[in-house]
C-alpha cells in the first residue's frame, strides 16, 4: 500500500493595508490625509451649527414657557390675596385627615371637614391652632401665628412690671414665702433634688383687698428671669362653649414652649369656686373650665419649670379639689397689717414724697382703724392732692389728716350696700 502524502495548501498571508515597518514605506503610495480631515471639520461644523441652533429654538421656547409661568406666578398670588382677604373666619384646627383635607371648629362652635390650601405649610397644622377660615366655602386659608391670640401673651423684658421687693412694704413672711416656693425651685432647683424633695407645684394668696396680693406677684415678674404669664379668671370664661378650656390649655402650652415659666392667675374665684348642681349652660362651662385647670395644674410634668401663683380675695369659695395638696401646696395669707407693718408702708409710702418736718407719721400709725396697704397708699396719694390743691409743694399734717379722713373716717351712709 503506498504511502499517499496529504500536502496543506499554504494560507495566503493577509498583509496589512499599511507598512508595519519604516522600511517599507517605499513600497507604497502615501494617501494625503489633508482632505478627508477639512471633510471631517466641514461636517462637525455643521453638525454643531444645527446643534446651536435647537439650542438657540430651546432656549425662546423656555423664555416663553418662563413668561407665561410667570403670569400663571401673579395670577395665582392674586387668587391667594383674595381668598385670604378679610374678613376671614377665625377657626382652631384640629385633626389632618389627608394631605389635602382636614378637621377645623369654627367660632360657631361646629366642625367642618374643610380643604387646604395648597400654599399652606402642613408643619404648622398642628391640634389647637389658630387657623383663618374663608367665610364662604371654610376652606383653610391660612395659619395664624402663636401669638395672634392676644389674651394669651408673655410680658417681655420691657413689659414687665417696675415693682421691687423693697416697693413692698412689710410682708416680709409673705415675701420669703413666695421666694422659696417659686424663685428658688426654679434659680436653684438642685437643692430640691440633694434633698429628695419636689418643689411646690402652686402657690395661693389669698387675703383681704389691698393687702399687696398683686404687688407682691408683680414683684416676683421683675425679680426673675423667667417668663412671666398674667390672665384674669373672669377671661376664661368665654362665649362659646369649649373656648375657656382652650385657653386653659394655651396657657399652659405657652408655660411649658417657654419654661422656666411663672403663671400667675389674678382673681382666681370667678372659675374655680366650689361645684354644685349646675343648672345653667354658663356655669356648667365655668366648671369645665375649673376641671380643666384642675387636670392641667396636676398633669403637667414636674421636671419643666412652670409654677402656677393664684390671687383671690375669697378663698372660702374655692373648690376644694384646687386647694389640696399636690395642686396648690403653699398657701400664704396677706392679712390687714398690724402697727409694725403700717409703719413700713407709710415709710414706703412717704418715701419720695416731700413732708413737712411737722408731720408725724407715728400719729397714724398708732391709730386702732384696721386699714389696708392700699388705703395708707391712698391716704399719702390724697394729702399730696391736697397740697397741690393749695399750690404748695411741701405735704402739712393737715393735708394728712385730710387724706385720712377722706380714706378711713368714711360715713356711715357711704357704701352702705356692703353691710
Amino acid at each position: 500500500m503506498a504511502a499517499s502524502a496529504i500536502v496543506a495548501e499554504p494560507k495566503p498571508s493577509v498583509e496589512p493595508p499599511f507598512p508595519a515597518t519604516r522600511s517599507d514605506l517605499g513600497q507604497y503610495p502615501t494617501v494625503d490625509p489633508t482632505g478627508a480631515e477639512e471633510d471631517d471639520l466641514y461636517c462637525r461644523l455643521k453638525s454643531l451649527q444645527r446643534q446651536l441652533e435647537f439650542i438657540d429654538i430651546q432656549e425662546e421656547y423656555v423664555k416663553d414657557e418662563q413668561k407665561n409661568l410667570k403670569r400663571e406666578l401673579l395670577r395665582a398670588q392674586e387668587e391667594v390675596k383674595r381668598i385670604q382677604s378679610v374678613p376671614l373666619v377665625i377657626g382652631q384646627f384640629m385633626e389632618m385627615v389627608d394631605q389635602n383635607n382636614g378637621i377645623v371648629g369654627s367660632t360657631t362652635g361646629s366642625n367642618y371637614y374643610v380643604r387646604i390650601l395648597s400654599t399652606i405649610n402642613r408643619e404648622l397644622l398642628k391640634p389647637s391652632a389658630s387657623v383663618a377660615l374663608h367665610r364662604h366655602s371654610n376652606a383653610l386659608v391660612d395659619v395664624l401665628p402663636p401669638e395672634a391670640d392676644s389674651s394669651i401673651s408673655l410680658l417681655s423684658q420691657s413689659e414687665k412690671p417696675d415693682v421691687t421687693y423693697n416697693d413692698i412694704g412689710g410682708c416680709d413672711i409673705q415675701k420669703q414665702e413666695i421666694r422659696e416656693a417659686v424663685e428658688l425651685p426654679l434659680t436653684h432647683h438642685e437643692l430640691y433634688k440633694q434633698i429628695g424633695i419636689d418643689p411646690p407645684r402652686g402657690v395661693l394668696l389669698y387675703g383681704p383687698p389691698g393687702t399687696g396680693k398683686t404687688m407682691l406677684a408683680k414683684a416676683v415678674a421683675n425679680h426673675t428671669t423667667a417668663a412671666f404669664i398674667r390672665v384674669v379668671g373672669s377671661e376664661f370664661v368665654q362665649k362659646y362653649l369649649g373656648e375657656g378650656p382652650r385657653m386653659v390649655r394655651d396657657v399652659f402650652r405657652l408655660a411649658k414652649e417657654n419654661a422656666p415659666a411663672i403663671i400667675f392667675i389674678d382673681e382666681v374665684d370667678a372659675i374655680a369656686t366650689a361645684r354644685f348642681d349646675a343648672q345653667t349652660g354658663a356655669d356648667r362651662e365655668v366648671q369645665r373650665i375649673l376641671m380643666e385647670l384642675l387636670n392641667q395644674m396636676d398633669g403637667f410634668d414636674q421636671t419643666v419649670n412652670v409654677k402656677v401663683i393664684m390671687a383671690t380675695n375669697r378663698a372660702d369659695t374655692l373648690d376644694p379639689a384646687l386647694l389640696r395638696p399636690g395642686r396648690l401646696d403653699r398657701k400664704i395669707e396677706f392679712p390687714l397689717p398690724d402697727r409694725r407693718q403700717k409703719r413700713l408702708v407709710f415709710q414706703v409710702c412717704t418715701a419720695k414724697m416731700n413732708l413737712s418736718d411737722e408731720v408725724d407719721l407715728e400719729d397714724y400709725v398708732s391709730r386702732p382703724d384696721k386699714i389696708s396697704a392700699a388705703e395708707i397708699a391712698a391716704i399719702c396719694q390724697e394729702a399730696g392732692m391736697h397740697a397741690v390743691r393749695k399750690n404748695r409743694y411741701v405735704i402739712l399734717p393737715k393735708d394728712f389728716e385730710k387724706g385720712y379722713r377722706t380714706n378711713v373716717k368714711k360715713p356711715d351712709t357711704d357704701f352702705e350696700f356692703y353691710k
